[in-house]
């Protein structure tokens, strides 16, 4: 009776501990973001100006997602643009997470979200291309804090409810919005269809199931080879290796042109990277894989023959963005975002820090508005903690020899700085002796080196 006792105490704290987080996490968006009208705005490599040609004194402009007057010159395809960005958040009610009974990522999940954002702003370049925008992103709304609360108190009471009667919590869902089919009928709206396919598609990887190739699931049970569990604290170089294996081990057929490189010590090793695009696919053969919920399948992008794309990734102290950039994720100590552009000495970002519930993606028609977001948020470039990891899109070895050529001129170091923030260097890191045995988890902590190291490499350190 006493261990019966006990585990019906602790059921109740976990559903207290779930709908407080419910709670906390389930406020709206701040509703208005400061831009100024007199300075550019760029987001993931394209720039735009929201000045006002008739209105010189006009210095302030608030963006608003459900205010179209409040911002002017081509703001709305800044609102555009920034809504298509893949947005992905902590979730509840999901399959209970690998080796663990968590059944949602409130409070501690952030830097797997905001490192999955930016892997599916890759994966957007690499199938649809960076001028792609969704259809149906200016049709959605701005977060209303008065309905997410009172949905969160009303899971608060339903859960209570049921715990004090011994029976399982309803979910309060809101019927999920009915999808608008396309039209398929011109050549033009074929292709309209195609690129929502890949888009869909492109979601149902990040999905909150097993099954998922991309999908939070997947990646805590990365993390358990690494020393990490559901519910741990994960750095941004963490991530970045997590992210890695679980590209390469994905089985889908649509990601057999893609792969991920992970810099070593603030340093990029052009072999490898050259490598890693012109090496056949490692590991189970995708035919294996699980099936998609949609009957048609993006392929591969259009690639060199034999050759795969491959996404960069750079834990580094520093903030940066070009075109080819794909983000960054970082942000304030233990709390991680994801940072697609700038204005001025601000950081716009998507957050990650917004409990919604869990969405089935492998059914057919799975509603996509809850992963995408209405509202761009900005943060100070002092108010960010300067331990990052930074992602870059690579098509082809051609490719990367440009971004490496363009990278290493902006990265000369200041007067105030001794070294750049990372560095770009023939041949393979194995010819430079790096100590094979630093787990990514030890490559976390500051100024760890390894003794037998024969070679001093610039940027020695990644920090959290």
């Amino acid at each position: 009776m006493e261990n019966k006792g006990s585990d019906e105490v602790e059921t109740l704290k976990t559903k207290f501990l779930s709908v407080w987080h419910n709670v906390k996490y389930s406020w709206a968006l701040k509703s208005k973001t400061s831009f100024s009208r007199n300075s550019p705005v760029f987001l993931l490599g394209k720039c735009y100006h929201f000045k006002a040609e008739d209105d010189e004194s006009v210095t302030e402009a608030c963006y608003d997602a459900s205010d179209e007057d409040s911002v002017t010159g081509n703001a709305e395809a800044f609102r555009k643009d920034f809504a298509s960005r893949v947005w992905l958040t902590y979730r509840e009610e999901l399959p209970p997470l690998p080796s663990s009974p968590l059944t949602s990522d409130c409070g501690w999940g952030c830097m797997l979200r905001a490192g999955q954002m930016m892997l599916a702003q890759a994966l957007t370049l690499h199938f649809l291309g960076r001028d792609w925008t969704w259809s149906e992103a200016m049709s959605l709304q701005p977060l209303d804090a008065e309905t997410w609360t009172a949905t969160a108190a009303r899971r608060l009471v339903a859960s209570l409810e049921a715990s004090l009667q011994g029976s399982p919590g309803a979910s309060d869902q809101a019927s999920p919005p009915t999808h608008r089919a396309h039209a398929r009928g011109s050549a033009e709206e074929a292709d309209a269809h195609l690129k929502e396919m890949y888009h869909r598609t492109l979601v149902s990887w990040f999905g909150d199931s097993p099954s998922a190739e991309l999908g939070l699931h997947r990646l805590v049970g990365t993390g358990l080879t690494m020393g990490k569990q559901a519910g741990d604290w994960y750095g941004p170089a963490v991530v970045a290796h997590i992210l890695k294996k679980a590209v390469e081990e994905a089985m889908d057929p649509g990601l057999a042109g893609v792969t991920a490189y992970v810099s070593q010590d603030c340093t990029v090793y052009s072999a490898d990277v050259i490598d890693s695009h012109e090496a056949p696919r490692a590991g189970p053969s995708s035919a294996e894989g699980p099936a998609s919920p949609q009957s048609e399948r993006p392929v591969s992008a259009s690639l060199p023959p034999d050759g795969r794309a491959v996404i960069i990734l750079i834990p580094v102290r520093v903030v940066i963005l070009l075109e080819y950039c794909i983000g960054i994720i970082g942000g304030k100590p233990k709390q991680a975002c994801y940072f697609v552009g700038f204005q001025d000495d601000s950081l716009i970002y998507m957050d990650p820090h917004y409990c919604q519930s869990f969405v089935d993606v492998s059914t057919s028609d799975f509603p996509l508005q809850s992963y995408h977001c209405p509202s761009p948020k900005k943060m100070p470039f002092s108010k960010m903690d300067p331990s990052c990891t930074i992602g870059f899109y690579s098509k082809s070895a051609q490719d990367y020899e440009r971004i490496s050529q363009e990278l290493s001129k902006v990265l000369q170091p200041s007067t105030k700085e001794k070294y750049p923030a990372f560095t770009f260097m023939q041949g393979h890191g194995r010819d430079y002796d790096l100590s094979a045995g630093l787990t990514p988890e030890k490559r976390e902590w500051p100024f760890i080196r390894d003794p037998r190291r024969t070679v001093t490499t610039t940027g020695d350190f990644v920090l959290l």
